[in-house]
């Protein structure tokens, strides 16, 4: 079963993702996998098992349904293909994730420091933040708690790991991700500079709550 030419097409998009996730910062080497579906699919086109995101071509992705069988590709999916899998059966409307691991973020959450949300973007793209306690990567456990956040959340944090982040399409996944390693960096800013308490959101504006 060979891919269409909408899903070498998303390959292509991830592979640009995977590289500008290791030039930001968001991980290292084979850390972290990408995924993405045509809208409506019942299958998604995964990283492989032990590909470096900044190396990627389409020989470096499985095709896998979203019953779990690998339909195509030399490379075995992912170890964490079921990170993927589980949400897009609980998320129709999301097509893309990525599973990436932000040093900022993934440290204010091992602090038990939550990420503020300080800028427009940040709450208009991130708008709200999920959390899956600690469980292996590629555990049952660890797919489902995320597919479960997923539900209410499109940027799940990982604990001790790393994140999780939804969209609609590729590019908005990766902003996604982006945004919540930024908003990380400027809480973690905001902390040196004694502030604990400012946020933003869009209905409440900017403020200081105790």
């Amino acid at each position: 079963m060979q891919p269409t030419d909408i899903e070498y097409e998303l390959m292509h998009q991830l592979s640009a993702v995977g590289a500008s996730c290791v030039q930001q910062g968001l991980t290292l080497a084979s850390g972290g996998n990408l995924s993405a579906r045509e809208p409506d699919s019942d299958r998604f086109v995964v990283t492989g098992s032990g590909v470096w995101l900044d190396g990627l071509s389409p020989e470096s992705f499985a095709l896998v349904s979203t019953d779990g069988q690998h339909l195509w590709g030399t490379r075995q999916p992912s170890s964490e293909w079921k990170l993927h899998q589980r949400t897009y059966v609980q998320r129709r409307d999301v097509n893309a994730m990525v599973h990436a691991h932000p040093q900022h973020a993934v440290l204010l959450d091992i602090l038990g420091k939550p990420i503020r949300l300080l800028t427009l973007d940040h709450a208009h793209y991130v708008h709200s933040i999920g959390r899956v306690g600690f469980f292996p990567n590629g555990s049952d456990e660890l797919a489902d708690g995320a597919a479960q956040q997923g539900r209410e959340h499109n940027v799940v944090i990982l604990a001790h790991h790393g994140c999780s982040t939804l969209g609609h399409d590729v590019n908005m996944a990766f902003r996604r991700a982006m945004l919540l390693e930024e908003a990380a960096i400027t809480t973690y800013r905001a902390l040196l500079l004694g502030d604990e308490n400012t946020t933003f959101s869009l209905t409440g504006q900017a403020g200081r709550h105790a």
